[in-house]
């Protein structure tokens, strides 16, 4: 089913890096303003320049951070800061984190996949619908680096002991080592043995994947590769812009953890507003919970009342004062869902009765404006304290096996509906999308 190969990656050279720590960052969509002016800061190499470039007010459409990203990819092949892999490897990676008192271990498997259409009959399956604006943006990125600079994180179904049991051999000394800024740890081993290349390609091609993390991504490799095919018809199907780099994590291991992504609301007007409660009553009950004598037990006594709720429920900050409002749906008012695997689904409820039918956020154009994610529970009370914000809606996360239903089903909840964590960050290695002639030239 699915066609997962070795590449030629890209990997910084640690004979001229001899910190990796200080050049890796996390994909695009998760750093904040701030985080990015201090991943540019903390190294003149660090990933951040080609994957999340800044922004200047002289930008032009010759001179913008897409271009400046591929010139300083273009100077750090001639530099040797970065070098290609001499023979097509697999990427085992471990990430180390802690995670509510406890020290967890997750093997994925950094390899390129096949681009397939997706439809209701591919064997590469996403779940979230996706949003206009960072797909064009990173489709302006890759066009300018004919790379891959960060891997999608897909799943796929396999036993608990994950996919490490596929190299029994492998586990010795990895290849490179790093840490991030908020302690996991990063080891990751270079696979270049024939027979293990066999079988993991072997095992992958009975398998479906699916998309977790990285959708516009997907989407744009997608529309590259359309782009490449057209431009270059004698194409076989074996070049480099047919594929896509996806870190590849059994969707049973126990120490994959998904975490929720709450909502922020902004740009209501006061009518709208003052009529919010009285509508939601109609579907909800409502109970009030109190503010503690600090905030994070606080958030901490919020967040675990929250996890005992049985059915649909989320908690509304914005309207009370310091109190969140605990919302539990009437389950005779829910309207029907279609198909009826979202019926229970708490997010799916969130948008299209909410914010949707209640809220009037009916358009991708208002969805762009009107809403921002936090996975950080602080963060989505703050910014409503701050008056940055109207409204803050606490969540609780999706289930992994609601996720790979979903997606079974061809189906598509409402963007962000889930953040897997640790993701696996930029600057491990980079799969790059251009002819093998091309770097034998550069380098």
């Amino acid at each position: 089913m699915a066609d997962v190969q070795p590449f030629h990656g890209l990997r910084y050279n640690i004979e001229r890096i001899d910190d990796l720590s200080a050049i890796i960052c996390p994909p695009y969509d998760v750093i904040s303003p701030e985080e990015q002016l201090l991943y540019h800061r903390s190294s003149p190499y660090n990933v951040i320049r080609l994957e999340y470039g800044e922004e200047l007010p002289e930008d032009s459409s010759e001179d913008n951070k897409y271009s400046r990203a591929a010139a300083t990819m273009a100077g750090w092949l001639r530099e040797d800061i970065l070098t290609r892999e001499e023979c097509p490897a697999f990427y085992l990676v471990e990430h180390r984190f802690s995670y509510q008192d406890a020290v967890m271990s997750r093997f994925s498997l950094i390899a390129r996949v096949r681009l397939e259409e997706l439809s209701a009959n591919s064997q590469i399956r996403p779940h979230e619908i996706t949003m206009r604006k960072p797909g064009e943006d990173r489709l302006h990125l890759l066009k300018s680096c004919h790379a891959n600079l960060s891997p999608i994180m897909g799943l796929f179904r396999h036993r608990e002991e994950g996919i490490q049991s596929l190299f029994p051999d492998t586990i010795d000394k990895p290849a490179i080592r790093a840490a991030d800024r908020y302690g996991v740890t990063y080891a990751m081993w270079v696979v270049s043995d024939r027979k293990a290349i066999s079988r993991v390609s072997d095992f992958f091609s009975a398998k479906n994947l699916y998309i977790a993390d990285g959708h516009h991504r997907y989407e744009t490799a997608l529309a590259y590769s359309r782009e490449q095919r057209a431009i270059q018809p004698s194409h076989t199907g074996e070049e480099a812009f047919n594929f896509v780099m996806i870190t590849l994590t059994a969707a049973e291991d126990p120490n994959l953890i998904m975490m929720p992504t709450h909502r922020l609301v902004r740009g209501l007007n006061t009518e709208r507003l003052a009529r919010l409660k009285a509508e939601l009553s109609a579907y909800f009950d409502e109970e009030l919970l109190s503010p503690y004598s600090t905030a994070s037990e606080t958030l901490k006594i919020w967040i675990n009342t929250l996890k005992e709720q049985q059915g649909i429920a989320f908690g509304l900050y914005g309207l009370d004062g310091p109190h969140l409002c605990l919302l539990r749906a009437k389950r005779e008012m829910m309207p029907l869902a279609q198909p009826s695997l979202l019926q229970d689904l708490d997010v799916h409820m969130l948008h299209q009765l909410v914010l949707r039918q209640i809220l009037g956020i009916d358009s991708q154009e208002k969805a762009e404006d009107c809403l921002a994610f936090t996975r950080d529970g602080f963060d989505a009370l703050s910014r409503v304290d701050s008056g940055n914000y109207q409204l803050s809606f606490l969540l609780n996360p999706t289930p992994i096996s609601t996720m790979l239903s979903v997606a079974d089903e061809a189906v598509r909840m409402p963007q962000k509906s889930t953040y897997f964590y640790p993701k696996t960050p930029a600057g491990l290695v980079i799969n790059p999308l251009r002819d093998d002639s091309f770097y034998s030239a550069v380098l």
